[in-house]
């Protein structure tokens, strides 16, 4: 029998380029939650990939961005220092022959690490396939790529070609999870990530950077019912944000819920009663303290 390979790989990249959706493609489900809007990722999310040959740990981290406040400063350090702790670092890029800033900021980070770096090239499904070498080339010289590996997260192209690089770098050694485990997320985690995420979607612009989730009560009934019940509080930076996310007759709110409801209904296979509310706490992203106390820890 073959030895098994097993190790932690990193996802990083700039905002926006697919990074939770590559990570819920590769793993068969749906763990970190994704949207259009940028920075939707806050934490460094672990998740398991089990299979014969053995087991990778991915971690998916915040995007790389200018922080504009002390949680845009703890998202960018989470994502740096995550390249730090790996076996190997996947960096993840969209189909494009210009190289901004933020990719050039990237690329400078990645020179003076001494792990295997394998450069993905996501959303190939939105180019030509015959367009795709153009883009390899511009990127190739940048950095020195261990592998380079095209794929669409969305649609799960390639991403197999992708779990076979990453296996080549591994370590030999055993498993760090049982072969069932997906996740290390508790599941209070999870439902606060999966109720911003459903905010994120229905809200304007201007509001999703300045909320938060935390969940207040997650209890399963104990009378056989299959009903858990959550009470989870959205919190947001200014008033004109509170009535913006409650909506006219409580309508937003209730939008929010009702998605949110489904998906945790789905992950957890029980029937949820979930309760929302909304509070007011000002320049909360600027207080280390509420940074801290909405689950976003320095350490």
């Amino acid at each position: 029998m073959a030895e098994l390979k097993t190790g932690f790989v990193a996802l990083i990249g700039r905002t926006n380029v697919g990074k939770s959706t590559l990570m819920n493609r590769l793993i068969g489900q749906k763990i970190a939650i994704t949207s259009n809007k940028p920075q939707t990722t806050r934490n460094r999310i672990q998740t398991v990939y089990t299979e014969e040959r053995g087991q990778i740990i991915f971690l998916d981290t915040p995007g790389i961005h200018k922080a504009k406040n002390k949680l845009g400063e703890y998202m960018v350090n989470a994502a740096k220092q995550t390249m730090n702790d790996v076996d190997v670092v996947l960096w993840l890029v969209e189909p494009t022959t210009y190289i901004g800033a933020g990719e050039q900021q990237i690329a400078a980070n990645l020179k003076n690490c001494k792990k295997p770096v394998i450069l993905v090239i996501n959303k190939v499904d939105t180019v030509k396939k015959e367009e795709i070498l153009k883009f390899i080339d511009a990127y190739k010289n940048i950095v020195r790529f261990d592998e380079i590996v095209p794929v669409s997260a969305l649609k799960g192209q390639n991403t197999d070609d992708l779990i076979d690089a990453i296996f080549k770098y591994l370590p030999c050694g055993p498993m760090y999870y049982d072969e069932d485990t997906v996740t290390d997320q508790p599941m209070k985690q999870i439902a606060a990530e999966l109720i911003r995420e459903k905010a994120l979607r229905c809200l304007s612009d201007e509001i999703p950077h300045g909320i938060a989730v935390t969940i207040e009560l997650m209890r399963e009934r104990t009378d056989g019912s299959n009903i858990i019940d959550i009470d989870a509080t959205i919190v947001c930076e200014r008033d004109s944000h509170k009535g913006i996310i409650i909506g006219k007759g409580g309508e937003m709110l209730k939008k929010i819920g009702s998605a949110a409801r489904f998906e945790i209904e789905r992950m957890m296979e029980m029937q949820v009663n979930l309760k929302l509310w909304v509070k007011v706490k000002k320049y909360w992203r600027d207080s280390d303290f509420l940074i801290k106390n909405f689950g976003y820890d320095k350490k």
